[in-house]
This record gives C-alpha cells, sequence and structure tokens, in this order.
C-alpha cells in the first residue's frame, strides 16, 4: 500500500517508467481493472489497455521524458503533476518537439496502485505545437497584453 510518505516514491518511479518507454512497466502501476482517462476522452481499462495507451504516445514521440514536478493531495485523491518532453517523430510524426505539462487526477485502491487516473492537459497548446512549432514557439515569447484599468473613456 501507498502512504502518503511512499507517494513520492511511487510518482518518481511512475514517471521514470515513462521515460524507459517500458509501457507495461506504466500499466503495473494500476490495479489490474484500473482505467486511465486522458482529458476527459473515452478510458484505457484494464492493464493491457493502459499499455495500448502509454504505447501509443512512446511510439508517436520516440524520445519522451516525463518529469514528476509535484504531488498535490486532494481529499481522497491526489494529483500528480508531470511535465512531457518529445519529438514528434514516430509514424506520420510531424518532427516537431512538445513540451507541456498536466496532471492525473489519480485515485488510489486499497493495494496501493492506481484504481482511475484521470489525465489533464492543454490540448490546444499540444496541438499548436505538434501542428505548428514556429507559431507555439512566438507565442511563449511573445509577452501576454497588458491590460490598463487606468483608461479614461
Amino acid at each position: 500500500m501507498n502512504s502518503s510518505s511512499n507517494l513520492p516514491g511511487f510518482a518518481g518511479r511512475y514517471a521514470e517508467a515513462w521515460s524507459r518507454h517500458a509501457a507495461a512497466e506504466v500499466a503495473a502501476f494500476y490495479a489490474e481493472s484500473g482505467s486511465l482517462a486522458i482529458n476527459d476522452g473515452q478510458p484505457a481499462r484494464g492493464r493491457r489497455a493502459i499499455e495500448a495507451a502509454a504505447q501509443s504516445f512512446m511510439t508517436a514521440y520516440p524520445d519522451l521524458i516525463v518529469t514528476f514536478d509535484r504531488l498535490e493531495p486532494r481529499g481522497s485523491r491526489v494529483l500528480f503533476h508531470w511535465t512531457f518532453t518529445g519529438t514528434n517523430t514516430g509514424p506520420n510524426g510531424t518532427g516537431a518537439r512538445v513540451r507541456i505539462s498536466g496532471y492525473e487526477d489519480w485515485n488510489l485502491g486499497p493495494d496501493g496502485l492506481i484504481a482511475d487516473s484521470l489525465g489533464h492537459y492543454d490540448a490546444a497548446d499540444w496541438d499548436l505545437q505538434v501542428q505548428d512549432p514556429q507559431r507555439a514557439r512566438l507565442e511563449r515569447s511573445t509577452p501576454a497584453a497588458s491590460t490598463n484599468d487606468d483608461t479614461v473613456s
């Protein structure tokens, strides 16, 4: 079982499994009947489906690295914050480099494994980085428009 004192190690090993491109190891962090849903999509249910979902990212981004940023307790759940970097050079890839942060909202079962995970990241930013990396770089380097409330009407 993963007590709160074991969670940082669990989370670190989970990120390392992603970074080693070990899809079966990623799936082993889930209960046999666990699930992984990404951005409110259809969940992958069971370890085989979770392994396939992980493998799809690993195939599309052969150099992917997932870093464990922090944990955030949320009642009976915990948020696993991560950063993903990789180059989309898999089949039909664009060659674009992606760097995005997000989180998984974990419900841990009594066995200490992930019973369900709800993954979240900015899909519009992801798509922009994959499809138009030059525009994504420009948008990141341009300061946000200043809002000046001192204007006189």
